[in-house]
């Protein structure tokens, strides 16, 4: 056996996005770049689109984020796994309802996610867009 069909027996990917969740209630970035893959993406759509990759845009990125939480941050809503990864509804660094996407890269990093705020329409393609092969 090999290839995606056993990345999911490999680790618990939930268990990862638990742990991206606490990372940033903890406001720990270190730990939260620590999570992600070398070349990871993140593509946020919760405004104005934005698209980071590499630790140093992602670390550019989460810094402003982690600075200003509202009481209610990171709490989480819903966590799903899926095929392709883990779906993740939480309340964003302003306490807004946000549905996110991971995916994972084999060594168990946290290789995409995209967001979206829970009640745009763009979110419904959140989930296609990061499960889509770069």
């Amino acid at each position: 056996m090999d290839g995606i069909a056993d990345l999911a027996g490999d680790f618990d990917q939930v268990a990862l996005v638990v742990d991206w969740l606490d990372a940033c209630r903890n406001r720990d970035l270190a730990a939260l770049l620590d999570l992600y893959a070398d070349d990871a993406k993140l593509e946020c759509q919760c405004g104005e689109v934005e698209v980071s990759e590499g630790r140093a845009e992602l670390e550019s990125y989460w810094r402003p984020r982690l600075t200003a939480l509202v009481p209610t941050a990171f709490g989480l809503e819903e966590i799903t796994p899926t095929a392709e990864g883990v779906v993740l509804d939480y309340l964003s660094h302003e306490g807004k309802p946000v549905r996110i996407v991971f995916t994972f890269s084999r060594d168990a990093k946290i290789q995409r996610t995209a967001c979206a705020s829970a009640g745009q329409a763009s979110c419904q393609a959140v989930a296609g867009v990061a499960g889509q092969a770069d």
